[in-house]
């Protein structure tokens, strides 16, 4: 890593950040499921999450932009999102809930934007190592993923509560070291963010990843009750969860020999495929454990390369002082829109079309990105080499 380069600081934020994930989206619905909240309530808890992600990052990118304070926000957010969540200690209720968790999303929503743009901005023409950085965000997911699992496995599901805030202090206490970095003076953006909008494969990319993040919606909001119910234990739902978080990590330290043999826009049509397939498996193959083996291994390609490759180009579509914005925009439309109408979606058909059916919705949403990606960029674009990915 170069010099001056936080490499620990920045891998620790990701590593608690994403830990935090591995402990809320696995286990959060199975502990509302023991409040006996029905599949369209928890739905519309969980889409708390998104809908944030769609209203709030934007808010969160124009500040950061007008501030110049990325790091500062990222702390203030890390504080208030405990805060939020430690509001869920005093409150079974759904209104109770969805008011702890619209608070904590409001505040959460605006760290991993900023924080990407940090790391961007701090790794400067290096942005080809960001992979190893947020590998071990990856690492962080399995670790809270795998020791949870275990441990509900003997604990009552409220435990998830403290182990979870556990990791929301580590979030604040890594938060608190991460330094800010400044843009070299002198710089001018090469383009307004309107402009950059107006270009097609810009908008093809953005539309294309709404609907990637719409078809994962069932696997992140249902997902582990699926598994529950159909006679898996809870360390088993926490393996699978790992096995895609493993190949998420082989993915990105592939990625640089990946690059240099093609395009992003092939790596991302390639992604587009495989979410068609995951999601028939999973829908399909719930009683073979094969069958979800190879499914889950598909994360790799349906959130590791889409991943690397649609936030490499977001940092090359919208540079300098734009990067916030871009990257919540990109934040907001995908995670954000896109999660929240697959999650409600998915909500909705749970207990109506069933699960075998709510999957292949899913596999839907996947076949429309795709067509989405491939007509609206039609020509070959740069490869990770062209966006500082090497």
């Amino acid at each position: 890593m170069a010099p001056m380069l936080p490499y620990w600081r920045l891998s620790g934020y990701y590593f608690f950040y994403f830990a935090f994930i591995g402990a809320f989206a696995p286990y959060f619905t199975l502990y509302l499921q023991s409040l006996a909240f029905s599949a369209t309530e928890i739905a519309i808890l969980m889409s708390l999450m998104q809908l944030m992600r769609v209203l709030a990052p934007n808010l969160w990118g124009w500040l950061a932009e007008r501030l110049g304070m990325n790091v500062a926000i990222v702390r203030a957010s890390a504080l208030a999102s405990l805060a939020g969540f430690a509001l869920l200690f005093f409150t079974t209720s759904f209104a109770g809930i969805f008011v702890a968790m619209a608070v904590m999303a409001f505040f959460w929503s605006a760290a991993l934007p900023l924080v990407e743009s940090v790391t961007f901005n701090h790794l400067g023409a290096e942005g080809h190592r960001y992979g190893r950085i947020r590998l071990w965000g990856s690492v962080g997911f399995i670790a809270a993923v795998l020791g949870i699992g275990y441990a509900l496995d003997h604990l009552p599901v409220a435990s998830l509560l403290w182990m979870a805030t556990a990791v929301l202090v580590g979030i604040l206490a890594v938060a608190l070291t991460v330094p800010e970095v400044r843009r070299p003076a002198g710089h001018r953006e090469e383009a307004s963010f309107g402009d950059t909008l107006r270009r097609p494969e810009v908008r093809a990319l953005l539309g294309a990843c709404f609907f990637m993040s719409a078809a994962h919606g069932a696997l992140y909001v249902f997902y582990s009750i699926y598994l529950v119910d159909n006679g898996y234990g809870k360390s088993v739902v926490g393996w699978m969860w790992t096995l895609g978080v493993l190949a998420e990590i082989a993915v990105f330290l592939a990625m640089p020999r990946l690059a240099r043999r093609f395009t992003l826009r092939a790596i991302l049509v390639f992604a587009f495929a495989a979410a068609v397939l995951r999601f028939v498996l999973i829908g399909w193959g719930v009683g073979s454990p094969a069958v979800l083996v190879a499914a889950q291994l598909l994360h790799g390609a349906t959130f590791g390369a889409y991943h690397a490759a649609a936030i490499a180009l977001v940092n090359q579509w919208f540079p300098g002082r734009l990067q916030a914005r871009g990257q919540a925009l990109y934040g907001s439309l995908s995670f954000g829109a896109g999660g929240m109408i697959g999650g409600l979606v998915s909500g909705v058909m749970w207990d109506g079309i069933g699960p075998t059916w709510t999957y292949t919705l899913g596999s839907g949403f996947a076949l429309a990105g795709l067509a989405w990606l491939v007509a609206g960029w039609k020509r070959e674009g740069l490869s990770l080499n062209g966006v500082g990915m090497k």
